[in-house]
């Protein structure tokens, strides 16, 4: 079986997410399978499709692991399947994806950059939790937001981007909290550098320490950020060791999630369902 691992939000390898792809022709195999090689990838993502029958919503059905457990939304394995769907000649133009959380599209562009298109995630101002500061090792909090609505994060603004950077949180203590994951941002602290934002997102509970670039935390990044900064067009920077950008275009409801993907492996699964 064919899979690939493309690195997602990033134009080169091994920069940006990771994710793994695989296809099937028709139905998905069972969970405990797919469960079973998302832990072997070890990756943030391991994404999986089929397409589905010409006439309906959607051109193709998605779903996304972490190495521990399956996931409602993710934003670099949507881009990584879009690109592999791309490149490999098996979809042009708008996809339509079947997925837990709705119908997403994804649109490849001419120069191969892909915007997807995802529901905007509310926030809600809430008061930071007794032991975030710890978990965060101390670090300066300015805000906290829960996206409890959407997908489930706690979007916490620290001082300023050297803050972000540097920060050595204790993963234990973020396993602790109720929530998908924590998303630590700032603003940057030079927007001539080509983003407007940074970020890092701590997902301990789904076995991920840290996720590189989380497109889906950038459903809740938009809006908050478009806020502060009074626009709707914008770029952010997460990761820590390994980084990508994620443009992103706030029109209300919807989130527009833009980034480039670059395919690092292209080998075969030696198992089968």
């Amino acid at each position: 079986m064919r899979i690939r691992i493309v690195d997602a939000f990033t134009d080169r390898p091994f920069h940006g997410n990771p994710a793994a792809v695989l296809l099937f022709d028709a139905a998905f195999p069972p969970d405990t399978w797919l469960q079973q090689v998302a832990a072997e990838m070890n990756l943030s993502e391991t994404a999986f499709a089929h397409p589905l029958p010409p006439g309906g919503d959607a051109d193709w059905a998605l779903r996304w692991f972490t190495p521990a457990t399956e996931v409602d939304m993710c934003g670099h394995a949507t881009l990584a399947t879009a690109h592999v769907l791309a490149s490999g000649g098996l979809a042009e133009g708008l996809i339509r994806f079947a997925a837990r959380c709705g119908v997403l599209t994804a649109e490849t562009a001419a120069d191969g950059s892909v915007t997807m298109d995802f529901p905007t995630s509310s926030l809600t101002p809430v008061e930071a939790p007794a032991s975030v500061g710890h978990a965060l090792g101390g670090a300066p909090i300015l805000s906290v937001h829960d996206t409890a609505a959407h997908i489930g994060d706690l979007v916490i603004e620290l001082a300023d981007e050297r803050t972000v950077r540097e920060l050595e949180p204790d993963h234990a203590a973020l396993r602790a909290f109720a929530r998908r994951g924590v998303v630590v941002t700032a603003a940057a602290e030079d927007p001539s550098r080509g983003y407007d934002f940074v970020s890092r997102g701590f997902f301990p509970a789904f076995g991920i320490d840290e996720d590189p670039v989380t497109g889906s935390a950038h459903t809740a990044l938009a809006p908050f950020w478009a806020e502060r900064l009074g626009r709707t067009e914008l770029t952010g920077l997460q990761g820590g060791a390994r980084q990508g950008l994620v443009r992103v275009t706030l029109a209300g409801e919807r989130t527009l999630l833009g980034g480039h993907a670059v395919t690092v492996l292209d080998g075969e699964l030696l198992t089968a369902p």
